[in-house]
This record gives structure tokens, C-alpha cells and sequence, in this order.
């Protein structure tokens, strides 16, 4: 279904099942087709599953303008609002997370249930002193670079790095969704979450929260899942052997089986 936003983008939003709310959130430049396996899956039977494109991505409308995780999270509120949906769980993968965390800074821990953290930590950059920063000023010139002078190679490489057991089916279809986000938006968000920083908002969630991440650490070293579950109180972290950067891709029915179990211990 598509759904009008207050400035009146037009975005996707893909719908399934029954129950209480569950929304499944994209990375950057990546779409909701990567949840495929949850739509298709259990979860719909005992789950309304709500997994929008962001603006600019996927099936959604490819504006120019509102490319920051802070508009994203605003476009949320709009999709939910559109659905009268009340207090979801929010699965925030990669840049997800931050999605998910910017919403809750902006609208209050009583606005969710709770939040599933997929490999994401709570900031990419290299900041002095921080041990699981991705990118370095250099690299994340070197990638927007690479955005605008040859997209399909960077969406090539990062289709083999979120993958433990890369497979040339999956691999095709991975790079043609990044292709779907036109260079400017993709390397304007990229930069954008790149330069985030959760760390301080990490202690004062309050809401349920838990942490999952692969253990191949090709994207993300899965230590920092262990940092961001110490961070947050009261939070659970969940490791998956078989996978890389998306264990609800590669593990799908042992993702799926600890977030229905997860979700049936909120109080």
C-alpha cells in the first residue's frame, strides 16, 4: 500500500497479518524487500507486520529533500498515524536502529513497546576513542565518491560484506535494491547516519529493549552488541552464528522464533 506523508511524499508500505504491531525497518539504502522471509514466514499469524520503504528508497517516491535518520523517524509517525497503530515493537536493522532510537528520542518511550536493535552500533564513525566506528572521515569520502562515480560497485561490496554465506541469487537482487536510490539521496543519508552518535541516549532508554547481531564480524564486530545491551537497562542480547550483517535474512526461523518468544515476555 502506499502512504501519504505530511509533506505529501508518497511512500510504501508493506502490511501482513494480525495482532499486535510489529515494524520492520530497513538500513540505508536497502528496502523493506530484505524482511521477505518475515513476511512470508509465522510472524503474520500472531503479528500485524508493518515494514515501510523510507523516502527515497525502494517502491517509495524518490524525492530530493528530507534525508536524515530524524525525517525518517518522522515519516514513521506518519506511516503509523495512517494505520492508527498504537505502541509497536520497532525492529530497527543497521540504520534502522537509529531510526528507531530517533523516534523514541523525539516521541517518548511510552510510544513503543519495546526495540530490537539488529547489527547496528550506536555509531558508525570513528570517533576518538570509540573501538567500533566503520568509517573514517577518508572513508566515508571514499564511499560517497564511489556512490557517485560507480554506485553498482559499491553496492556490490556491500551486498558480499552483510552476507556470511554470500549467494550469487541473493547477491543479484541485494545489489538491484541499493540501485533503486538515486546517488544523491544515497550518499546524502549515508552521510548523514554515518556522523550519528547514540552513545549518551544508549543508558536513559527505558523501554524494552533487545540486542541482535552476527557473530561473523565482516560488517560489525558483534562485541558492540554487547556494549549496546550493558549500555541499555534491563536490555537482552542475542548472538547468531550463521550470520554476518542480517541474521533475519540468514537465519530467518531463528530470528523469527526469539522475536515472537521476545515479544510474548513484554509486559
Amino acid at each position: 500500500m502506499d502512504v501519504s506523508l505530511t509533506d505529501g511524499t508518497v511512500v510504501h508500505v508493506d502490511v501482513a497479518g494480525q495482532g499486535s504491531s510489529v515494524v520492520l525497518l530497513h538500513g540505508v539504502m536497502m528496502s523493506g524487500r530484505f524482511f521477505g522471509e518475515q513476511l512470508a514466514g509465522d510472524l503474520p499469524k500472531s503479528h500485524e507486520l508493518i515494514v515501510p520503504d523510507y523516502r527515497g528508497h525502494g517502491a517509495s517516491e524518490k524525492v530530493q529533500h528530507g534525508h536524515t535518520v530524524a525525517h525518517y523517524a518522522q515519516d514513521l509517525r506518519d506511516v503509523l498515524a495512517s494505520l492508527a497503530t498504537v505502541r509497536p515493537v520497532l525492529v530497527g536493522w543497521s540504520m534502522g536502529a537509529m531510526v528507531a532510537w530517533e523516534y523514541v528520542k523525539r516521541y517518548g518511550c511510552d510510544s513503543v513497546a519495546g526495540i530490537v536493535v539488529v547489527d547496528q552500533p550506536p555509531s558508525d564513525f570513528g570517533w576518538e576513542g570509540y573501538e567500533f566506528g566503520l568509517m573514517t572521515v577518508e572513508g566515508l569520502a571514499e564511499n560517497v565518491k564511489g556512490i557517485q562515480t560507480d554506485q553498482r560497485a559499491v553496492a556490490e561490496t556491500f551486498a558480499d560484506l552483510m552476507q556470511h554465506a554470500p549467494l550469487p541469487e541473493r547477491s543479484a537482487w541485494i545489489v538491484e535494491e541499493i540501485m533503486k536510490v538515486p546517488a544523491a539521496v544515497a550518499s546524502t543519508i549515508l552521510t548523514d547516519q554515518t556522523l550519528r552518535d547514540y552513545r549518551s541516549f544508549l543508558p536513559v532508554l527505558t523501554c524494552p529493549c533487545l540486542v541482535a547481531f552476527g557473530l561473523d564480524p565482516k560488517m560489525n564486530d558483534p562485541s558492540a552488541g554487547q556494549m549496546i545491551s550493558d549500555a541499555i537497562p534491563g536490555s537482552e542480547f542475542v548472538t547468531f552464528e550463521n550470520s554476518s550483517h542480517m541474521p533475519f535474512l540468514e537465519e530467518p526461523q531463528i530470528f523469527d522464533s526469539l522475536l515472537t518468544r521476545w515479544i510474548s515476555n513484554l509486559p
